[in-house]
């Protein structure tokens, strides 16, 4: 569904070239659901709006949906849905209104287009809102109306930026209930990015982590979390101690690395 080879994106801010994303290579297979993770500043969204053609990518390959971004971006759109971060609703507009025109928009007549709205309405729990104005809405219910907008031309991939971001417990509870519904239901390919640890264990079948613009790990949560994972045990003792502790802690069954450190007349192990 994804493939992408040596995937770059450099800006220039104030003559300074700045390369956000550094050659990534990303395969996404059909059906999938992929968190990439990472800090503010890593890469996630800005490789995100590479692959949805938002933003042209200075170097490197992508296909999406079978498409070639660069070569043909109105092909790819017209596959994928895309969720951004900020709310995709007008606000002075009702949310039956904002549904039907995004159908429009991709080319479904008015009937076709209100019928979808009132399928994803009902089945996002949103159909006694439907003759509300945006900005009546809660913030979770803005989130899921986006949901709607992304999945109004049923898309065969979605793309979720840090869809539960800001967003009280009960309502990212809510949000994803919605969407993992939606995607046993129809075999939706799902990448997303997110800043939540919890959201990427237990929702994601992979976890992309991105930093720095580059990929740093890439497998199932139970395998980065069993590959990294421990604990670390600072003991403070002697300098006369020190050769005994050290013997113990050598000896010790599960103990993996051990650093020394010495400060004046005592030591860090």
């Amino acid at each position: 569904m994804i493939h992408t080879s040596k995937l770059t994106k450099t800006f220039t801010v104030k003559k300074e070239k700045i390369q956000a994303v550094k050659g990534v290579d990303i395969d996404v297979e059909r059906g999938e659901l992929v968190a990439f993770l990472g800090p503010n500043g890593a890469g996630k969204s800005t490789t995100l709006r590479m692959l949805t053609t938002l933003l042209a990518p200075t170097s490197g390959t992508a296909r999406v949906a079978g498409v070639d971004v660069i070569a043909d971006p109105a092909g790819v759109r017209s596959r994928i849905g895309y969720i951004g971060q900020g709310n995709g609703g007008g606000h002075s507009y009702r949310v039956i209104d904002e549904l039907i025109m995004q159908g429009r928009f991709y080319g479904m007549n008015t009937s076709d287009a209100r019928a979808r709205a009132e399928q994803l309405l009902k089945s996002l729990e949103l159909e006694d809102l439907k003759k509300r104005t945006v900005i009546k809405l809660s913030g979770g219910q803005r989130r899921r109306m986006d949901v709607a907008l992304g999945l109004m031309h049923s898309p065969t991939l979605l793309f979720l930026d840090e869809p539960s971001t800001g967003m009280d417990p009960q309502n990212r509870a809510n949000l994803w209930e919605h969407i993992m519904r939606m995607r046993h239901e129809h075999g939706t390919t799902i990448v997303l990015t997110t800043h939540y640890l919890e959201e990427a264990d237990t929702m994601s079948e992979r976890v992309i982590v991105i930093d720095h613009g580059e990929i740093i790990a890439d497998n199932t949560a139970g395998r980065l979390k069993a590959e990294l994972a421990g604990d670390l045990l600072a003991v403070e003792v002697s300098a006369a101690a020190a050769p005994e502790v050290r013997g113990l802690l050598g000896r010790a069954a599960a103990a993996g690395e051990l650093e020394e450190t010495a400060y004046d007349c005592e030591t860090f192990l």
